[in-house]
């Protein structure tokens, strides 16, 4: 594998932060880029060598965006807080070929909720798109459920995973859905008022 750069955004991800980035301790970088956390997740982040990058909040297909705009080396992984790579997902992108002829991979995610694996309700075969080549590939700017849109190349697949420690209590799942939803009705906000103008 070429020199890889890893990429991830946080905001008071103290609790979280330090378990993914010793998991990343392999890659060449790690950029971060922070929104305003008012915990020690810069400081841990600044510890562990980290390039941080502090930024408002645009949204996650934008700030990620600035995740990958901000890393040195074309090939870029891009992870979140509450995620992990897996020793396996480790030895399987080391041994990619520098000449390999996928521009982006996506990688399977095992999710915990509460501890638990989740083998169902959809994401029993979740597969976002993680690693790729950023001058093929980039974030699309929605400011929920992003993904990268790749502009050549071809896709291929991981099964190594990443692990998703997701809701380790309720009142995390509770606060998150809050903030999606949050989000979803900024997002929606502008097409309401239009449609209110013109009736």
């Amino acid at each position: 594998m070429r020199k890889l750069s890893a990429a991830i955004i946080t905001k008071d991800e103290e609790a979280r932060i330090e378990r993914c980035l010793e998991s990343l301790s392999w890659v060449d970088e790690i950029v971060v880029v922070d929104s305003g956390s008012s915990d020690r997740t810069v400081e841990l982040c600044t510890r562990a060598g980290c390039k941080v990058v502090e930024s408002e909040w645009l949204g996650f297909g934008r700030t990620k965006q600035l995740a990958v705009d901000s890393c040195s080396n074309d090939w870029v992984f891009v992870i979140d807080a509450d995620e992990v790579v897996s020793d396996e997902l480790k030895q399987r992108i080391r041994a990619i070929p520098d000449d390999a002829d996928c521009s982006g991979y996506r990688v399977r995610r095992v999710s915990y909720y509460l501890g638990q694996r989740i083998r169902h309700c959809g994401w029993g075969r979740d597969l976002p798109l993680r690693l790729f080549n950023r001058l093929k590939g980039r974030f699309d700017e929605r400011t929920v459920h992003e993904a990268v849109e790749m502009s050549g190349g071809r896709t291929g697949t991981i099964e190594e995973p990443i692990l998703h420690h997701t809701c380790p209590e309720v009142e995390t799942h509770v606060r998150k859905m809050v903030h999606y939803a949050r989000l979803g009705a900024d997002r929606q906000a502008p097409t309401r008022g239009a449609s209110i103008a013109s009736a």
